[in-house]
Order: structure tokens, then sequence, then C-alpha cells
């Protein structure tokens, strides 16, 4: 009998366990997108890659989505299209505000904060054999990749290069696009905002020589007053390319959230994406600034609930003012 009860006691347990997992799981998408950007750049290998672990860790169907980037995404994710996406500071700003030109006037406030990734740097190249070595090089009339039209780039980069002075021709695309219509002639440079290394620099270098510009002081300066950026130096292990530092700007990025998912789904996601910087950094170098204490880079989105829970469990103090629904 004694045996007895304990084999019905265990039964009980493992019963009660399995429905309280059942409980928290209610609600939860039978699989989910991340909206990332385009192919070759650092959005969609990152994107892609916490995906895919998310997927695994919660055994859930999931994986990244080729998208125009941050500006898109805001939309997607405010939409429920996507559950998850990435964008960067600005662009969320310009969508709260009812500023995306994907959807002029609507403003994207379903699209919640969930943790933060890397700041992006906004960085130059060419190829070598352009003689173009500085901003102060680039010829009028240069034709200017700024990646996918929406993109973080494609919003910011020309309007810093127009105040710094450059008169240029505009052109779109992917960057892994970009770069081979660099290296056949048909653009003159490249003016990428994407985490570093980009893929599609780093491809670049195996192939060809390559110039990668950095901004004087005085430029860093002059952008720094007029945009939502701050200083930065692209790290001189980035690229093979680089014998110093280079001076640039960047851009903080953050994962969102729409803000109707389950809190208990964006929690377990969050976790796994937090709770292990060596397995993201394996994804992306990128990774290295995704841990907690940069939570307090989001200055501009509400938090989704179940993300703000797992920061505050994890030494945030993110006030309830800024938790969706509080």
């Amino acid at each position: 009998m004694r045996i007895l009860t304990i084999a019905c006691t265990a039964a009980a347990v493992a019963f009660t366990a399995h429905v309280a997992v059942a409980q928290d799981r209610t609600g939860w998408p039978s699989s989910f997108t991340v909206g990332t950007a385009s192919q070759g750049g650092t959005y969609f290998t990152y994107g892609s890659g916490w995906a895919n672990l998310v997927s695994e860790e919660l055994g859930i169907s999931g994986g990244g989505e080729v998208t125009g980037g941050p500006m898109q995404n805001m939309a997607l994710v405010h939409t429920g299209q996507a559950a998850f996406g990435m964008t960067t500071m600005g662009p969320a700003a310009e969508s709260l505000k009812g500023e995306n030109p994907i959807a002029p006037g609507m403003k994207m406030d379903k699209a919640c904060a969930m943790f933060p990734m890397y700041q992006t740097p906004f960085s130059i190249t060419t190829l070598a054999s352009s003689g173009i070595k500085s901003v102060a090089d680039i010829p009028a009339g240069a034709k200017i990749g700024f990646g996918p039209a929406g993109s973080t780039s494609d919003t910011y980069f020309p309007r810093m290069l127009e105040t710094l002075g450059v008169k240029f021709e505009r052109r779109n695309g992917g960057w892994s696009d970009l770069g081979g219509q660099l290296q056949d002639g048909l653009l003159d440079v490249i003016a990428f905002a994407a985490g570093v290394p980009v893929p599609a620099v780093s491809q670049l270098e195996v192939q060809t020589s390559v110039n990668i510009i950095e901004f004087t002081e005085a430029e860093q300066k002059k952008i720094e007053e007029a945009f939502p950026v701050s200083d930065f130096q692209i790290p001189e292990t980035a690229y093979t390319t680089l014998k110093a530092p280079a001076r640039s700007v960047s851009m903080w990025n953050f994962a969102i959230a729409n803000c109707d998912l389950p809190e208990s789904f964006v929690y377990e996601a969050t976790k796994v994406v937090m709770g292990d910087n060596e397995r993201m950094v394996n994804i992306h170098r990128a990774a290295k600034s995704t841990v907690p204490a940069n939570w307090d880079k989001n200055k501009v989105m509400d938090w989704h609930p179940g993300a703000a829970r797992w920061f505050n469990e994890n030494g945030a103090s993110i006030p309830d003012d800024m938790i969706y629904g509080k």
C-alpha cells in the first residue's frame, strides 16, 4: 500500500505539472515568424538564428522571414502578420508617431519591445580601385546603394550624406545584390546600416580589395547633432581590411513582439535568447551586446509584459508606465 501511495502521489505530481505546462501555453501560436531584412545583411543572419533557437527550445515551428527591414517589420508586427521582428530606434519612433512610409498615419503601437540586440553602425564601403578613401572623395552624382527601400539605412543614410554635402543617385536593393553591383561597377558606393561584420562586406573582402570609409571627427559630430545616433567605433577585428578602429555612428536595435501575444510565450522566448549569450554570439558576433544590462537602451517603445517580467526578474527596473497594458 505504501508503494502504491507513493506511485499515486508521483503520478498526481506529474499530472499537475503537465496541466500547469498546458495551462501556461494557452493561447500560444502553433508557429511563428521573425521579420528580418534582406539576405546578406546582419538582420537576416541574426534574426533567422534566434528564431531557430526559440523554435528548437520551445518546440514550436518558427523561422526568419525576408522583409524590407525595420519599417516593414514594425508594420508586420503591429498588424500581427509576424509575431516577432527586429527594428532600430529611429524607425520605431517614427512608426509610433504614425510616420512609417508603409502606412502613413497609422500609429503602430501594437509593436512592443522584447530584448536589446546590438548597435547598428553606419558604414561606407567602396572598391579600392575607385580611389574613394573619404566622404569628401565621393564624386557628385555617385551611384550609392542604400539597402532595401524602407530599411534603416535607406531611411537615414541618404539624409546623413546630404547633411555632409554629398550629391548622389539613390539605389535600393538587398545587401547581397548591391554587393554584386558594386563589384560589377554598377555602383560607386554602398552605405550600410547593419551590425558588424556585415556578411556582404566580408564576402566582398574575399573576392576583391575594398575601402571601408570612416567619418572624420567633424562629420561624426555633425551627424550626431542632426540624428538619433551616438558615436561608435567599428573594431578593426571586424574586417581584414581595417588596420585600426573606424570612426562611425550607430543606432540601437531591438527585437519586437506583437503586444497581444500571450505573456507566457514572450517570457519563455525572451528567456531562451537572453539566458545564454554564448549561443547568440555563435549565431552572430554582434550579439555580444545582447545582454540584460542593455535593457535601458529602449527609450521609445512600451515593453511586452512577458519580456518586461523576464528582465525585471533579472536585474532590470522597467517602470510600469513603460509596460504595455499597465
